[in-house]
């Protein structure tokens, strides 16, 4: 599902961030842990598909990201990620529904109020709709804003520090809404955090083991 190889990404007047080679299953969990600055977004950006590799080969849900540019990237993007960042970025100007709609329409396809009215309803969000972003809690904000992520059924959905600024009870409920829609829908979660309270939080495995892979960086260098 992602597939990196001596990938690599430079900043102006930057030396290189290198990461390490990775295979990850579709439906799998991924723990992208690290200090601030070590590269977490610059690998979710690589990932999505936000910025190009300076070196190495990225495959997401099978597609080279190195051939796609353009109106293509975006429609592609818009139909196999589901991106839930820091900063939710959601529109002030438009109404929750408005807000999912325009994930569909970034992905070339016609508005389902349908779809979107059980979107909302799967993350208990549904009375929102007709609401503003400006009249939503942070809490109600951040559920509409993995309404609009998932709301394609991406094959891989990506967070970033979801827990950032979050007591422990929000905290936890993040990662559990998280984990339970990403396993709904099959998709390959990808959470990017350095919250240590994070990784206790994701459900064993049927074996006992950790129920995530974890990918760890640092400024120097990355290991998996």
């Amino acid at each position: 599902m992602i597939q990196t190889s001596q990938l690599s990404y430079s900043y102006p007047a930057s030396s290189a961030l290198h990461f390490p080679d990775v295979d990850v299953a579709q439906g799998s969990v991924v723990l992208l842990s690290g200090p601030s600055g070590c590269g977490k977004s610059t690998w979710l950006a690589l990932v999505a598909g936000l910025v190009k590799p300076g070196a190495g080969s990225l495959t997401v849900a099978d597609q080279s990201l190195a051939t796609l540019t353009g109106m293509a990237a975006d429609a592609w993007r818009a139909r196999n990620i589901g991106f839930l960042p820091q900063k939710l970025h959601l529109s002030a100007a438009l109404t929750v529904a408005q807000n999912l709609a325009m994930a569909q329409w970034a992905a070339g396809q016609n508005e389902d109020p349908q779809r979107i009215a059980a979107t909302l309803v799967s993350l208990g969000v549904a009375e929102l709709a007709r609401r503003k972003p400006a009249q939503l809690s942070g809490g109600q904000a951040q559920r509409v804003a993995l309404a609009r992520a998932v709301l394609l059924s991406p094959k891989v959905l990506l967070a970033d520090e979801p827990t950032a600024s979050l007591d422990d009870e929000a905290a936890a409920f993040a990662i559990t809404l998280l984990v339970k829609t990403a396993q709904a829908q099959g998709a390959t979660l990808v959470i990017a955090t350095h919250d240590a309270r994070v990784a206790p939080l994701i459900p064993l495995a049927a074996n006992g083991q950790p129920g995530y892979t974890a990918l760890k960086l640092s400024r120097q260098k990355a290991s998996l």
